[in-house]
């Protein structure tokens, strides 16, 4: 069964991190793009696979081929437009942000629900080759009971944030949105968040730096952190358990790959050096400490969009849970919404 597709958005996002993958999907077919401003040499491939390009929104909306929706436009549209997917009765998938407000993402979840489609946001970095990494030692458990996991996103851009906006244009919601949702994929919904959120380069400016914890009780601290002004790497991820730790240098290799032109399919793709293979070090059973590399899987947005049809024709569960989606909202709005630093109570949805 082929899952017929369109597009809402014809640029960065659906060039680099969506197209690439669908187009090696044999069970998903992409109908129709549309884009106000469409860029006629990046369309000159899809145009010869029999893609459709059009600046009428309701060639695709109304289209009753078409049963999945993908929105890669800007943050501030992504409500609206997925709003009208749905009542179009679209699955849709959301990009990051998903919405601006816990009120508008618990709307477009019932709608969907009314309606009988998939409403999803895209957290395809539940699928960078670091963060499997991590993933794969916590369930194999010879680091223990896990107390503290740090994650960080950073880069050397001095003054890249130099206006004043809207949150939606900052780091915590550009980023911040990926490495909290791998965290409550893995731990849930923390108890209390604690917050600091700035501009450490102009007063005023949108954030370009951000240091959130999320607390587990008594027994669990996880650190998400951003910062543009740092030269010097920190581990990606840094987890210690009461037998042991993990850590985790080097980004996933995917986006440059595709940043140099390589596509998905090209051998070595999104492939880990090894040199950036994590180092594990723990006790075993005979209280001997062992440090050994581990080496990294192999990341693939693509399995998003595998997940997706399996969802969609097969029944299967969402990979990213309305409570999961929700829970990101909620933090990310409060902690705009308080003054920063501040601690915040997770309430219950």
């Amino acid at each position: 069964m082929t899952l017929v597709s369109g597009f809402i958005g014809f640029g960065k996002s659906a060039n680099r991190y969506h197209l690439p993958y669908v187009n090696l999907r044999e069970n998903i077919k992409v109908k129709t793009i549309f884009d106000l401003k469409i860029n006629e040499e990046l369309a000159i491939p899809y145009r010869e696979k029999g893609v459709n390009f059009t600046t009428d929104i309701n060639d695709l909306l109304f289209d009753d081929e078409i049963e999945l929706v993908t929105i890669c436009t800007p943050a501030h549209t992504h409500y609206e437009l997925a709003k009208q997917a749905i009542l179009a009765g679209k699955s849709v998938i959301v990009e990051k942000p998903f919405c601006d407000t816990v009120a508008h993402a618990k709307e477009l979840f019932a709608l969907g629900r009314e309606k009988g489609v998939l409403v999803m946001p895209y957290q395809n970095r539940r699928f960078d080759g670091d963060y499997l990494a991590v993933k794969q030692v916590i369930a194999q458990g010879f680091l223990g009971n896990i107390n503290e996991v740090e994650t960080h996103i950073d880069y050397y851009r001095p003054n890249s944030f130099t206006e004043s906006g809207v949150k939606e244009n900052g780091s915590f919601y550009g980023l911040g949105i990926h490495t909290m949702d791998r965290m409550i994929a893995l731990f849930g919904r923390p108890d209390t968040v604690a917050y600091d959120i700035r501009n450490n380069e102009v007063a005023g400016a949108v954030d370009n730096y951000f240091d959130v914890d999320l607390h587990y009780g008594n027994t669990l601290k996880v650190k998400v952190k951003t910062n543009h002004v740092v030269a010097s790497d920190y581990p990606r991820f840094i987890v210690h358990g009461s037998n042991g730790s993990f850590i985790k240098y080097g980004e996933d290799q995917q986006e440059n790959d595709l940043k140099a032109g390589v596509m998905p399919d090209a051998a070595g793709f999104g492939e880990d050096s090894v040199m950036y293979y994590g180092i594990a070090k723990y006790r075993n059973s005979n209280g001997d400490w062992i440090e050994k590399q581990i080496k990294t899987p192999l990341g693939d947005y693509g399995r998003y969009y595998d997940s997706v049809y399996e969802t969609i024709k097969n029944g299967a569960e969402k990979l990213v849970s309305d409570e999961e989606a929700l829970t990101n909202i909620q933090i990310l709005e409060a902690g705009f919404n308080a003054p920063s630093p501040s601690v915040y109570k997770v309430e219950e949805l």
